[in-house]
């Protein structure tokens, strides 16, 4: 193992207790293997991933670090024997499978993405998580291409914001339902074509009329009674692809004829835990498409709040009331 810097035995990590509480706890430093560096975490993406982990509903892969934190930015200090030294020291960012409330965090070389020079560490740590997971839902399993519709739930939260930059780059039709007219308004300035307040309207009635020929993909977190709404503004050989459960685990009457008749595909899926090499591919996929721009500075995350780390308390409550558009971010130190 080569390192940047002399590492310390033990690191300070935030915990969760018996009672669901955060607490910080003194740990040793995670063991990296030839293919993994080690990063000393500047800032820490804040995910509803750790507050379902935190309520004991979401454990973290089998032989993963049980801490909080999905997401990372920060400075590579050591790398494993098989990976390059020309990542000693360099300012990078990306998703961890756990871990990421910590002093120090473990990382597959192949999943580390360079911080571009005008991106702040902030904004570096709330970017991995949302742009791959955006990707992945639209380009990935959706096979989103110039001229689709796509529509967007949740339109404001960060995965949303990011999905909105990436669709409109692409040069595709964006639609999105949030739920209040200052998120609508946030979404439209992103460059949305069409925002929809959920809350004062009947967004399936809105979008029928101004999309008729349908959506090509619809990316829905929220589930439960959402499901048959989507499937009246779904495109033909359409895909909607489900990323969470927020609107509840079951779904009400879903005529599967007209899914029939669309020929549309139902798709569920998370990125938490998939295979390393499945990380590493969407991470090539991604910078191939899109580096330039995230490069460039043409797509960003949208950062809500920054907090510091002993605050995560408070940017769990921020985050679970839905009031925010974009990411939280902890900042260590």
């Amino acid at each position: 193992m080569l390192t940047f810097t002399a590492l310390p035995a033990s690191m300070q990590a935030i915990d969760v207790t018996a009672s669901r509480q955060l607490q910080f706890v003194t740990v040793p430093l995670p063991d990296i293997s030839n293919n993994e560096v080690m990063i000393k975490v500047a800032a820490a993406g804040v995910n509803r991933a750790d507050l379902a982990q935190r309520a004991g509903y979401y454990p973290p892969p089998p032989g993963e670090s049980e801490i909080l934190g999905l997401e990372v930015a920060g400075t590579v200090v050591a790398c494993g024997a098989a990976v390059s030294n020309e990542w000693l020291g360099a300012e990078v960012f990306g998703l961890v499978p756990g871990g990421g409330y910590a002093e120090y965090v473990k990382m597959p070389a192949a999943h580390l993405l360079r911080r571009p020079a005008a991106m702040s560490v902030e904004a570096a740590a709330g970017c991995a998580e949302v742009f791959l997971t955006a990707y992945q839902a639209m380009f990935v399993l959706g096979e989103l291409s110039a001229d689709q519709a796509v529509l967007l739930h949740a339109g404001a939260s960060g995965v949303g914001t990011a999905a909105i930059q990436l669709a409109k780059t692409a040069g595709a039709l964006v639609a999105v339902t949030a739920g209040s007219d200052d998120k609508t308004a946030a979404c439209l300035e992103l460059g949305a074509d069409v925002a929809v307040n959920y809350k004062t309207a009947d967004f399936a009635a809105v979008l029928k009329a101004e999309v008729p020929q349908g959506f090509q993909v619809i990316v829905d977190p929220v589930a439960g009674d959402y499901l048959p709404k989507n499937l009246q503004v779904l495109g033909l050989d359409g895909r909607i692809v489900v990323l969470a459960m927020l609107g509840g685990r079951t779904v009400p009457a879903f005529d599967l004829t007209q899914m029939f008749k669309k020929r549309g595909q139902l798709i569920c899926s998370t990125l938490r835990n998939r295979t390393d090499d499945y990380k590493a591919d969407l991470v090539s996929r991604f910078l191939a498409q899109f580096g330039s721009g995230l490069e460039a500075g043409a797509i960003k995350p949208v950062i809500a709040r920054v907090l510091s780390w002993q605050e995560a308390d408070a940017a769990h409550q921020l985050l679970a009331s839905n009031q925010l558009v974009g990411k939280v971010v902890l900042k260590l130190g």
